[in-house]
């Protein structure tokens, strides 16, 4: 049983807006709460970049496996970081980082995205029939939008991480931006 490509196209589209939403709730957290986000927090971020990346690939330029392995290689890379972070804070005593949401820490919350979203892929890459390379893509204005939000979304990614480090290393706990001072 295989879906049409067009729905798989727009399974990927919300695969796009959810890991945009999911940074604006770091940039959320990071604003709103004055939670500057840590060294692994923005490799997480890195991550949940790699994988927008993937499934904007598949609504852009069509379904190809390679489009899947960059969402699989930016999940692994991501859940990566987020299971190393956990593992920092898992023993009783070693404190946190962050103020949970619904319970738990938002690296918490990467690993069970990171983990849901290869498992989602690989239903999606069963579920779905690699496009033909001749066949001309079309992009519905939704899909176009949520792909200018996930662009200006990691654009704003990006400028908040060069005011919080500058072009150094970013320090292990910040505290300030370092090119506000």
């Amino acid at each position: 049983m295989a879906l049409s490509n067009s729905t798989i196209r727009n399974i990927n589209a919300l695969g796009v807006l959810g890991l945009s939403c999911v940074l604006a709730i770091g940039f959320w957290l990071q604003f709103t709460l004055h939670e500057l986000p840590c060294p692994l927090c923005l490799l997480q971020r890195v991550g949940f970049v790699l994988v927008m990346y993937g499934f904007m690939l598949n609504v852009i330029r069509g379904l190809a496996f390679a489009h899947y392995g960059v969402i699989l290689l930016g999940a692994l890379f991501g859940a990566g970081a987020a299971t190393r972070q956990v593992m920092l804070h898992i023993i009783p005593g070693t404190g946190s980082y962050g103020s949970p949401v619904l319970g738990l820490h938002f690296y918490t919350w990467s690993l069970i995205i990171f983990t849901a979203t290869m498992l989602a892929v690989a239903l999606l890459m069963v579920l779905s029939r690699q496009e033909n390379p001749n066949q001309k893509i079309v992009i519905s204005k939704p899909q176009k939008v949520i792909c200018w939000v996930a662009i200006a979304v990691t654009a704003f990614s990006a400028a908040a991480v060069f005011v919080e480090c500058g072009p150094y290393v970013c320090p292990e706990n910040p505290v300030n931006y370092l090119l506000l001072g």
